[in-house]
């Protein structure tokens, strides 16, 4: 079992568990705010913080309930691995459900700004899984946990894509959910197109999670 720990510096002299680490199978979640930028534009920057602590207060509770691991936590979204403590897992019905919830309940949220503050936010998640190598990144005494590989840039940039309010995920991930975790015969999830991700090489699959507005249309 792998024992990473949040916002926890290593000393790269001191601690090698992570050095030339075999790759393993893992589902990895990128989500962050849309509309950031027109909120710091009309806001003053003490009334910003207290907004992007109750947007961190949910994703990082929606994440420590699906049992992911936070590995990068910055600006106005979050990077997060789940199956990473279970070998047994690739973490794929975890993300989902991560990334349901985040969703669900930031929707109140998005609707109170936009009442009280005349703001439009709202968060867009990306998720994808396959192979990721998880070691220590950064100068000796400034050292985090993270993940890297092809799968963590997929995943970012089905994020980038995916609009305010909507989950976009993989095939891959799609195809890594057992008979009881399968997807839900429901309007809910979208099959999409294929369509290219800016550097890859190749058309992705995806899937999506519609916004709300979007699914009465």
């Amino acid at each position: 079992m792998l024992h990473l720990h949040r916002n926890e510096p290593q000393a790269a002299s001191t601690d090698t568990r992570w050095v030339d680490t075999a790759a393993v199978q893992a589902t990895v979640l990128f989500v962050d705010l849309r509309g950031y930028t027109g909120l710091a534009e009309r806001l003053p920057p003490p009334r910003i913080l207290p907004l992007l602590n109750e947007l961190f207060g949910i994703l990082v509770a929606a994440t420590d309930m699906h049992r992911g691991r936070i590995f990068h936590l910055a600006g106005d979204g979050l990077m997060a691995g789940f199956g990473i403590d279970d070998r047994a897992s690739a973490g794929a019905s975890e993300a989902l459900a991560a990334g349901n919830d985040m969703l669900r309940q930031f929707a109140p949220v998005a609707i109170r700004w936009r009442r009280e503050l005349s703001i439009e936010a709202g968060i867009g998640v990306g998720i994808h899984c396959g192979e990721v190598a998880i070691g220590f990144i950064g100068p000796a005494g400034r050292q985090a946990a993270t993940v890297v590989g092809d799968t963590v840039n997929v995943a970012a940039r089905l994020c980038g894509r995916a609009r305010a309010g909507e989950l976009l995920f993989s095939a891959a991930v799609a195809s890594a959910l057992d008979g009881a975790h399968a997807l839900p015969s429901t309007d809910c999830y979208l099959r999409l197109p294929k369509f290219a991700l800016r550097g890859r090489s190749a058309p992705l699959d995806i899937w999506c999670v519609p916004a709300v507005e979007r699914l009465a249309i």
